[in-house]
């Protein structure tokens, strides 16, 4: 039986445990460019004790920020300071390290969440893009509709970013399926209602996503680990549902992905659910029953030590991936581990909290 401090293969990453810092964005970037703000936010989680770490929602192109203060990996300048600063952490963390690739669609041109989360005012803001002219709530502004060559565009972009992240040293990569934004978006018949091939069925919104990550999966090695955070539903009737997920997932299968996260909400604004601890952890068990050979990440509100252990111990996912737990405790595994009798590896450097703690 695996339990939350097993060892774990994603692809060709190995993970010490089963515990995954998730994609938290920081909204303080500046033209995309790394910060020191991001330096001592991701260093802390690279001493964590965690089984790997992954970088926040990342543009593939400007437009495809969801504020102005996100990460983008579009150009030379963006690629270089992230190499420098995955660069400094191996002098210190042998920690996987991962990087989230999204395109905000219509969620983009918005301000941070402490500044409102609004859309921006009309001379800061960008046209937005989806698959259909529908705004993200009301307020919002209306997105354009994509051309073929826009999606086409946007295709190769997602490519261009994944060949930076793994020049970068990225030792995985995930694309950003969930929550509204664009790859989602063409999911959902919430927000796409084309009447192309890239929409009505759920094979038609399937077509993009599926374009897209069989456009990133060529740009890679083969060696390189490769997965997607998709939604388990959009918790509306008329929204996308855990038996699209599992259909979706199944084609993943085919495309030589190596995980999938799973997730939910974020289709439209005013969305009402019930967000107890681990709420996503039966959409994540679905999946991984529909699937049963690629790895499937849990995450939502995921912070008892018990509970994370019972989803692995249970096989409902095959580990856990939390945000707020680790903002809250940095120090989440090592206090984790205590809990559950087991021992979890740390920097020498602090060895001196609980000597008699550390293998």
């Amino acid at each position: 039986m695996n339990d939350l401090f097993s060892p774990l293969k994603l692809g060709n990453v190995e993970l010490e445990n089963r515990i995954i810092v998730a994609p938290m964005c920081q909204y303080s970037a500046t033209e995309g460019v790394v910060k020191p703000w991001h330096e001592q936010h991701l260093g802390q989680l690279m001493c964590s004790g965690a089984g790997a770490v992954t970088v926040e929602a990342t543009a593939v192109e400007p437009i495809g920020r969801v504020t102005p203060g996100c990460l983008g990996l579009w150009d030379d300048v963006q690629e270089s300071r992230l190499t420098d600063l995955i660069q400094r952490f191996r002098t210190y963390s042998k920690t996987p390290i991962g990087i989230q690739l999204n395109h905000a669609g219509r969620k983009g041109s918005a301000q941070p969440p402490w500044e409102g989360g609004k859309p921006l005012p009309y001379d800061r803001a960008w046209q937005t893009v989806a698959p259909s002219p529908i705004p993200w709530d009301r307020d919002w502004p209306k997105p354009e509709e994509l051309s073929l060559a826009a999606m086409e565009r946007i295709e190769t972009a997602f490519a261009g970013a994944a060949e930076r992240a793994e020049r970068c040293g990225f030792n995985f990569i995930e694309l950003h399926g969930a929550h509204g934004y664009l790859l989602h978006s063409f999911l959902s018949p919430v927000s796409n209602r084309r009447e192309d091939e890239f929409g009505g069925s759920l094979r038609n919104r399937m077509r993009f996503p599926l374009r897209v990550l069989a456009s990133v999966r060529k740009a890679l090695a083969p060696t390189t680990t490769l997965g997607m955070r998709i939604n388990g539903t959009d918790w509306l009737e008329e929204g996308w549902r855990i038996q699209d997920a599992q259909e979706f997932a199944l084609e993943m299968e085919k495309y030589g992905l190596n995980y999938i996260s799973v997730s939910s909400g974020g289709a439209c604004g005013g969305v009402r659910y019930n967000a107890d601890a681990g709420y996503q952890v039966e959409f994540a068990r679905l999946v991984r029953q529909a699937t049963n050979k690629i790895p499937v990440i849990c995450a939502g509100l995921i912070h008892d030590a018990s509970l994370a252990n019972e989803i692995v111990t249970q096989g409902k996912a095959d580990c856990v991936a939390m945000g707020r737990a680790f903002l809250d405790d940095p120090r989440w595994p090592i206090h984790a581990a205590a809990k559950l009798g087991t021992q979890v590896k740390i920097p020498n450097q602090y060895s001196a909290i609980a000597p008699n703690k550390w293998p």
